[in-house]
């Protein structure tokens, strides 16, 4: 991939003086509950997610043990709010036998990252963002999540080329910002709230603090 002005550091500072500091993940229930977000917050706004945790919340199901002991039209039903319902409670079920027999947090925290990947993407559901958002939030790994919005801002703003994948991306990100867990959170979260807010489809390039820097702003 070829890198063009703004450089990463640059735009991160840009996103920074925008938005503000962000302190993600968006849950405050432990790392458990952070792995089930990940999961729900496959094609839904956060705040379906958080409607979904509240159910489990309120059915003490909150609990690998609790939702591979329920009917799954039950869990479907509680986190009914995230969308895609039958499928995710499969989802989630897949995770928490996986959870479960790897022997709980404790045990799988012991892992080496690159370890720990590889089986959270055996899981049957769990791509590669799913997986990411769950090293980088619940186990602290310093690996960096790419979603579409990252994909769109990048090429908007010139850092890359198109044609390249979700992996040489995630690589690309890691080599020039190196080992730094606290970064790749707070990174991949001003990148989600610019990308709900300013960079959109049809992007507000007059409310964006990218806007003298960007490609696709300078295009128009």
């Amino acid at each position: 991939m070829r890198e063009r002005e703004p450089d990463l550091r640059k735009l991160f500072s840009w996103l920074l003086r925008q938005h503000g500091p962000q302190g993600w993940w968006p849950c405050q229930g432990g790392p458990f509950e952070v792995m089930v977000g990940a999961v729900l917050t496959q094609n839904t706004a956060w705040v379906n997610v958080e409607k979904a945790i509240h159910n489990l919340h309120q059915a003490e199901a909150l609990d690998a043990g609790t939702i591979l002991g329920m009917p799954e039209t039950r869990l479907a039903q509680l986190i009914r709010p995230s969308g895609y319902y039958n499928i995710k409670a499969g989802r989630l079920r897949n995770l928490c036998r996986w959870y479960v027999g790897a022997g709980g947090f404790e045990r799988l925290r012991q892992q080496d990252t690159g370890v720990l990947r590889r089986e959270l993407l055996s899981i049957k559901g769990v791509g590669p963002e799913t997986g990411d958002d769950i090293l980088l939030y619940a186990f602290h790994r310093p690996v960096f999540v790419v979603d579409a919005y990252t994909f769109r801002l990048f090429e908007r703003t010139g850092l890359i080329d198109s044609g390249h994948d979700y992996e040489s991306l995630r690589a690309w990100v890691e080599s020039r910002l190196g080992p730094d867990v606290k970064t790749f959170n707070e990174l991949h979260a001003l990148i989600v709230r610019h990308g709900n807010r300013v960079c959109r489809p049809r992007p507000l390039c007059d409310d964006c603090e990218l806007r003298s820097h960007c490609r696709y702003n300078q295009a128009d």
